[in-house]
């Protein structure tokens, strides 16, 4: 693990972070650790999982306050910030992303047969760390997901179209890269969308997903994380794998996020059994964009009490 490390302030108090590199067998994970404020100490650390097509900065404004807790690890999944990519001729896989936090963990935050860690994930960072303490409860002490309830799911007989869709794409290539003058205006670019974020967070995510091209800039992130999946999960494999959770778990759920209006979630809550439900203001990046006053607050005490 390498690290450079750097001083910032939170709410008053001096607290130290680093640009750190996992290294694992095939591929290296980039990301940020904030270290335990001072006297601080007894709980497990905290690994954080960001969403699809974002980066560990997202963890920006919650991760200095678990800080206060704990020793705090935001990860760039595969794929996405200054992380490696998968090697020419694989794909994005979910269960890739759930191999790679098993490594990460094995190699990194192991340090006896009794070490554990806290998992925070949002959106996919969420799916990731659900799937993850689902096969290996032993490893995990509490589970966060962010606006994030389980893996997306395709009913059984869309299999045979899904697969087609993805290989088409694969054949077909990721086509030529975008080209913008400056950061500021790739921000506003990414403002929009399926989640949309406010120009201030924007800022925030983008310049770690892009890197200098001629006069302007370009994603660094891989084309290939917007290619279909070629399997997905059938939604009686989704609820199989929430069934499996073990782990006191933390489902912060925000009023105008993604799942505010997804049918089957109260479903999908009851399979977990041992659930607490934090409601909080905001959309799908409720930890980042507006007041995440809430979301620190529903987080931390969850960490602490739960």
């Amino acid at each position: 693990m390498n690290d450079m490390s750097e001083t910032a302030r939170s709410a008053g108090k001096p607290l130290c972070w680093s640009e750190t590199v996992w290294q694992l067998e095939n591929i290296d994970l980039a990301g940020f650790s904030w270290s335990a404020n001072p006297g601080v100490s007894g709980q497990p650390p905290v690994l954080m999982l960001h969403g699809w097509l974002d980066n560990s900065l997202t963890f920006s404004k919650l991760a200095p306050e678990l800080a206060k807790l704990t020793d705090v690890h935001a990860i760039d999944m595969a794929g996405h910030g200054k992380s490696g990519h998968r090697s020419p001729g694989q794909s994005y896989l979910l269960m890739d992303y759930v191999a790679d936090l098993a490594e990460l963990i094995e190699r990194h935050f192991s340090e006896s047969d009794e070490s554990r860690v806290d998992l925070v994930g949002h959106s996919l960072g969420g799916i990731v760390s659900a799937l993850y303490a689902a096969a290996f409860p032993e490893k995990v002490r509490h589970l966060v997901m962010i606006d994030s309830l389980g893996a997306i799911s395709r009913p059984v007989e869309e299999t045979i179209p899904q697969l087609r869709r993805a290989i088409k794409k694969r054949l077909n290539g990721s086509g030529k890269s975008v080209v913008y003058p400056d950061l500021t205006t790739a921000a506003k670019a990414r403002e929009g969308g399926v989640s949309p974020l406010s120009h201030e967070a924007a800022l925030t995510l983008v310049p770690r997903n892009m890197k200098p091209f001629g006069d302007g800039y370009v994603w660094c992130t891989d084309p290939r994380l917007r290619h279909p999946s070629p399997l997905m999960m059938t939604e009686e494999q989704v609820l199989a794998s929430l069934e499996a959770i073990e782990t006191p778990t933390l489902f912060v759920r925000a009023d105008e996020g993604l799942l505010s209006h997804r049918k089957g979630l109260d479903d999908r809550a009851e399979r977990i059994r041992n659930l607490t439900m934090a409601r909080v203001p905001g959309g799908h990046h409720c930890h980042l964009d507006g007041d995440t006053a809430p979301v620190a607050e529903a987080v931390r005490a969850f960490l602490t009490n739960g």
